[in-house]
């Protein structure tokens, strides 16, 4: 009942903010606020974002808007981006078992975190706009599925791949939380969602930056 509520809620957020979205590309762009001032030091300091094309950064909002109303209404949750998770978390078991048991168990999830982060780092620092947004958003599109399979610790319904216990089981048991799976699993997907809201609204930002600038190059 709680995880309709909260897909519910989350499918009404996805069309508003996409609506929203869609009418400011057509806005002029006001005045940045000052919450900005932090994005503007940066780009002082790593230098500009490479500009974005109108017609790439609307594709993109779609996809990513697209993909939202896919993972929203998947009937398993498992979508086709979570083949290639999968296999990152099973290289995180691997790679982490260097440094202990419990780090070896939470390892496949921090190897899904820590990938999609490397990438982003590579490309914010390339300035690829494009790149960046897409590497966010994968970060965040762990979440839900990671938080499914959180708050399925109790129950052990979902199937497991190389093992026959949950590593969220045994971790929410070592830390006294498996009463608590089913709130941090709801919580763990509503961050997901939300992240890749907020990644879909900095791509809209950029794409209203290279549109304001182009047009003052064509005024000037």
């Amino acid at each position: 009942m709680l995880k309709n509520g909260v897909r519910s809620s989350v499918l009404v957020c996805v069309l508003c903010a996409f609506r929203e979205l869609c009418v400011s590309l057509l806005l002029p762009l006001p005045n940045a606020p000052a919450t900005l001032n932090a994005m503007a030091l940066l780009e002082e300091k790593f230098g500009p974002w490479k500009p974005l094309s109108r017609l790439t950064g609307i594709a993109w909002l779609s996809f990513y808007a697209l993909f939202l109303l896919y993972a929203l209404t998947s009937p398993s949750g498992f979508l086709f981006l979570d083949y290639a998770n999968l296999i990152i978390h099973e290289g995180g078991h691997f790679f982490f078992s260097w440094f202990g048991d419990t780090i070896r168990i939470l390892g496949g999830t921090l190897g899904e975190l820590i990938v999609p982060l490397l990438c982003a780092a590579y490309f914010f620092f390339h300035r690829e706009t494009n790149g960046f947004a897409f590497s966010i958003f994968w970060f965040f599109e762990n979440f839900p599925y990671i938080g499914t399979y959180m708050a399925d610790a109790r129950t052990a319904s979902l199937p497991l791949v190389g093992s026959e216990e949950s590593d969220w089981t045994i971790l929410f048991t070592q830390w006294g939380l498996l009463a608590q799976d089913q709130k941090i699993g709801a919580i763990m997907r509503t961050l997901g969602y939300l992240g890749m809201l907020a990644t879909m609204a900095w791509l809209a930002y950029r794409l209203r930056q290279s549109s304001a600038s182009k047009s003052n190059l064509t005024s000037g």
